[in-house]
């Protein structure tokens, strides 16, 4: 099998890919446009430039042909040239003063059977037939018929010009008895090749400036790309701290936002596993060294037959048992994802419920939990939010003094239903207050630290929150729960 490139050399191509991708984008539909424009503009141009050098040439054949004799026309004959007749030097003159005066390069008569009757610019003799009629046999055959004409196609001369015929009928009374053709030089493709060469140099310019764009538009997006894929691939190899620098493009800058927020999350989600881990490391040495010291203990007291002392050494062992199971069920309830099951639950039970479990641990410290509660139904996972309310419960219960107090209340706010767990405690000190929400930061000597970063993540999974609320002389704690998740009963 085929070794897979490196994600580095995948991300390299990439970026390579895209310029030569933004490149084509840029310049292939350009070059296309000028393309057929171009071509477009310069067929048209021709078009319209032969049509009308073609009905100026016919205009001037048919301006002669008005001042030519077709009855004296058809009196040349073969050797009149030579002779110089009067009727031929007059027709001669006639042509030469057309030539002149309209620039043309020949002006010649022929009859109908395409015999030369007087070439002026040709020097065909009398008599000849034209050879260059033989292109222009179907328009020679509508001036025959009596209309003017022009030569469809050009032709080039001895010079190397291009050139263009135009034709007029000859009319004796009202038979055509032959035809004029001025032959007129197709002048304009000098200016017309000019102009052409004039647009490809344009469109190889705005090519180049094109071409130049798009290479500092790749650069500018392969610049911040590479810098996200230099983030990525820091993220990849396990840096976390590093922040992703924001980029000004808008669609490049919510690319790199949300790096940032995914290696933010990263970064707290590895620092809580350090923590977790630390944690959990530091909360089971200490039940499995008192595991370990009142086994050794109970092992000593059964050989020297001290059973009483042995039954207190198995409580001990069980205590810490206990307390290590808990750490454990703690641990995995805050690390693992449990899914919510949402019914509805009516608030009331759910306060009283969770209140109720707590009831001996109450009686044992004389403290009095009191409930009170709006009637609402919450599309909750009930036993995911019982966990989180006796964890506040029971802190509350563990901070209250002996024959305290702790008031368990929910009602019905604008931002949804908001339950709170108050105590008459000495209080959190302003300088743990930051840290009540890390996992496994506890003041309590058997404490896991979980229980408040556990109710948070419950009342969050839920769409709420759980916070401290600011209050002298009292602490409160306050989950909320948003309104699309609960229905309140007026």
């Amino acid at each position: 099998m085929p070794t897979p490139l490196p994600l580095t050399s995948r991300l390299k191509d990439a970026l390579g890919s895209l310029s030569a991708r933004l490149l084509v984008a840029f310049l292939l539909p350009t070059l296309l446009f000028l393309a057929l424009t171009g071509s477009s503009v310069y067929a048209l141009a021709r078009s319209i430039l032969e049509d009308e050098l073609g009905n100026s040439l016919s205009a001037i054949a048919a301006a002669t042909a008005s001042q030519v004799n077709g009855e004296r026309m058809l009196t040349i004959e073969p050797g009149d040239d030579i002779s110089e007749t009067r009727t031929w030097r007059n027709l001669v003159r006639l042509l030469t003063e057309v030539r002149d005066a309209s620039g043309v390069r020949r002006v010649f008569v022929v009859d109908t059977q395409g015999r030369v009757r007087v070439d002026v610019g040709g020097g065909l003799p009398v008599g000849t037939e034209a050879p260059e009629l033989a292109r222009d046999r179907l328009e020679l055959s509508r001036v025959f018929s009596g209309q003017r004409a022009a030569s469809q196609v050009l032709f080039q001369g001895t010079d190397g010009r291009l050139y263009k015929t135009g034709y007029a009928p000859v009319r004796r009374e009202s038979d055509v008895v032959g035809a004029v053709a001025v032959e007129g030089s197709a002048a304009f493709f000098g200016p017309l090749a000019q102009l052409s060469r004039s647009l490809a140099a344009a469109s190889a310019m705005a090519l180049g400036v094109l071409g130049l764009v798009a290479v500092l538009t790749a650069r500018g997006l392969a610049r911040p790309l590479r810098r996200l894929m230099d983030s990525a691939l820091r993220i990849g190899r396990g840096d976390l701290t590093t922040p992703v620098p924001p980029e000004p493009t808008r669609e490049i800058g919510v690319l790199a936002r949300e790096l940032e927020v995914m290696r933010g999350a990263l970064e707290s989600r590895d620092r809580q596993l350090k923590l977790m881990l630390a944690g959990v490391a530091h909360e089971v040495r200490n039940p499995l060294g008192g595991i370990s010291l009142f086994s050794g203990l109970l092992a000593e007291d059964l050989k020297a037959g001290a059973h009483a002392e042995a039954a207190g050494h198995v409580a001990r062992i069980q205590h810490e048992a206990e307390y290590l199971q808990r750490i454990v069920e703690d641990f995995l309830a805050f690390a693992r994802e449990q899914p919510l099951s949402r019914e509805p639950v009516a608030a009331p039970d759910l306060l009283h419920e969770a209140s109720g479990l707590l009831a001996a641990d109450a009686a044992a410290r004389e403290v009095t939990v009191e409930v009170e509660a709006e009637p609402a139904v919450l599309e909750a996972d009930g036993s995911l939010l019982t966990a989180a309310l006796v964890n506040l419960v029971k802190n509350a219960v563990q901070a209250s003094p002996q024959g305290g107090r702790v008031r368990v209340t929910g009602r019905g706010e604008r931002e949804g239903y908001a339950i709170r767990v108050q105590d008459s405690g000495p209080g959190i000190p302003e300088a743990e207050q930051e840290r009540i929400f890390e996992p496994f930061f506890t003041t309590r000597e058997k404490g896991t630290g979980l229980g408040l970063p556990l109710s948070r993540k419950i009342a969050r999974a839920h769409g709420g929150d759980l916070r401290l609320v600011p209050s002298p002389g009292a602490t409160i704690f306050e989950l909320t729960l948003p309104l699309n998740t609960a229905a309140i009963v007026r």
